[in-house]
């Protein structure tokens, strides 16, 4: 299969189990062209407690990937990347997003301010605040994450649905001026299937979403946002259904941060 799985973490994050020869493994014996691994860059001391590794954990993490790589050969390609919370937050060392030794790196939002939008123990917070300012907030973030061209890929369009609120306000005017954005910069897409095993039960982003997309040339990439090794691939069956379904034939790898496309 010509598909590829860009959004994984490893136990260095403090709330994924498996090492990366667990996640291998099973991306090998789901036969799929490429693993990319994706674990989330440091989160300052207050915020990192099970969310992201220490800073001193950076090194290893892409030294034992690098490891890996060389180890599986070629029996599957292996990508390394990081996963960055914008706004960025000042644990995070910049000089890595020049770091030639990253295939990619994923932008990311998961904050509105200090409240972690699809955090579990803070999901009571939707009930505290007016639904259609937390997407404008949202997505205000995303535009500035897409203008900032720091990033490859932006993670989980559509986030701020995962336990199943949605706006009074219709912001299609927003994902059409978002996604206008996207493909001014050609910036990369993934449709996320994490989505699926969360309370929403959908893809991120929407299939209506994913239209519009493809309607702004907007490239795309598949991540499950694996957490568990049974998690690599998962339900890209129905990713690839509203992929096609929307128009796509190819999806984006990366290497050394530069995008190719993988026919489907």
């Amino acid at each position: 299969m010509s598909l590829v799985d860009y959004h994984v973490h490893t136990h260095l994050c403090g709330h994924a189990r498996g090492t990366p020869d667990d996640y291998i493994e099973r991306a090998i014996s789901r036969e799929l062209l490429e693993i990319g691994f994706s674990d989330h860059a440091p989160l300052p001391e207050n915020l990192r407690e099970g969310v992201t590794m220490p800073q001193s954990l950076v090194e290893r993490y892409i030294s034992e990937l690098e490891d890996r790589r060389a180890y599986y050969g070629e029996k599957i390609v292996i990508r390394i990347g990081l996963e960055v919370d914008f706004p960025f937050h000042n644990s995070f060392d910049k000089r890595y997003l020049s770091d030639s030794r990253l295939d990619y790196i994923i932008g990311s939002c998961h904050f509105l301010g200090d409240w972690i939008v699809d955090h579990p123990d803070y999901v009571d917070e939707y009930g505290r605040r007016d639904i259609d300012e937390i997407y404008s907030g949202y997505y205000e973030n995303v535009e500035k994450l897409i203008a900032s061209r720091h990033f490859d890929i932006l993670a989980h369009f559509d986030l701020v649905k995962k336990f199943g609120h949605r706006p009074k306000k219709d912001f299609d005017a927003t994902i059409e001026r978002i996604s206008g954005l996207l493909g001014r910069y050609s910036l990369t897409v993934e449709i996320n299937t994490a989505g699926l095993r969360n309370p929403v039960k959908e893809i991120y982003p929407s299939e209506r979403i994913i239209k519009t997309l493809y309607a702004n040339n907007v490239p795309i990439t598949l991540g499950s946002d694996a957490h568990a090794p049974d998690d690599i691939g998962y339900a890209f069956s129905h990713a690839l259904e509203k992929i096609k379904g929307s128009g796509y034939r190819k999806l984006s790898g990366f290497s050394r941060r530069k995008r190719y496309d993988i026919p489907l």
